[in-house]
């Protein structure tokens, strides 16, 4: 998509497998709705690297090229049951795990910058709709602190000081079905662990996915 376009463009971005998931619902919806439009605007899906540093070079040179009207980033929370809409990004980071490339980083995400955003979707707009569609939807006020809240942080504090008017949102999606199932064959192979303790195993249909965030788009550029 031309950069041409800017204020006319959705930047849509998914997260690709991290933790020893070679899958992830976020890069396969990003994937599939790119080149879409969507409320009018035009859709720019780019799977991201779970990647710290790439994350920080290359999302503001990414926001930068599209000039979207709205951002929406999407990332995996194991264990969700619905469509989860978070409404804070805060400075600091405090991973458990390490990304992709083996960086485990704890501490503020920019020394300088304010402790935290209120992510600008109209998320109070959105989940009734998602509702009444019968996508289950909540809010969330943490994206954790790993790399979901980093990018949202990321993202609005770029925004706040080159793209004032870009609305930025964060929704993390559950496992897809297929996932669920590798975790279920691999609980009985591994053999140590009972099925009744595993508290992750909550999936969501890639179809069903996909229309929570078209409906999610729909919605923020009807009111951006």
């Amino acid at each position: 998509m031309s950069a041409a376009i800017g204020g006319r463009m959705i930047l849509l971005t998914g997260f690709q497998g991290y933790g020893s998931r070679s899958q992830n619902p976020a890069a396969a919806v990003a994937e599939a709705l790119d080149g879409q439009v969507i409320g009018g605007l035009a859709v720019a899906g780019r799977p991201l690297p779970v990647d710290m540093r790439a994350l920080e070079e290359t999302l503001p040179r990414l926001i930068d090229a599209v000039e979207p009207r709205i951002i929406l980033a999407l990332g995996l929370w194991p264990g969700e049951t619905m469509v989860r809409l978070e409404r804070v990004a805060a400075n600091w980071a405090d991973f458990e795990i390490p990304d992709n490339r083996g960086l485990r980083l704890s501490g503020r995400l920019r020394a300088e910058g304010p402790d935290g955003y209120l992510l600008s979707l109209p998320v109070d707009d959105i989940r009734p709709r998602l509702l009444r569609e019968g996508i289950p939807a909540r809010f969330s006020g943490s994206a954790g602190h790993f790399l979901c809240n980093a990018l949202s942080y990321l993202a609005m504090d770029h925004c706040a000081r080159h793209h004032p008017a870009t609305r930025v949102g964060f929704m993390h999606l559950p496992y897809l079905p297929a996932q669920v199932s590798e975790l279920v064959e691999r609980l009985a192979q591994d053999g140590t662990t009972e099925l009744h303790q595993r508290a992750d195993l909550a999936s969501m249909s890639l179809n069903t996915m996909l229309a929570a965030v078209r409906l999610a788009l729909e919605t923020a550029a009807e009111l951006s």
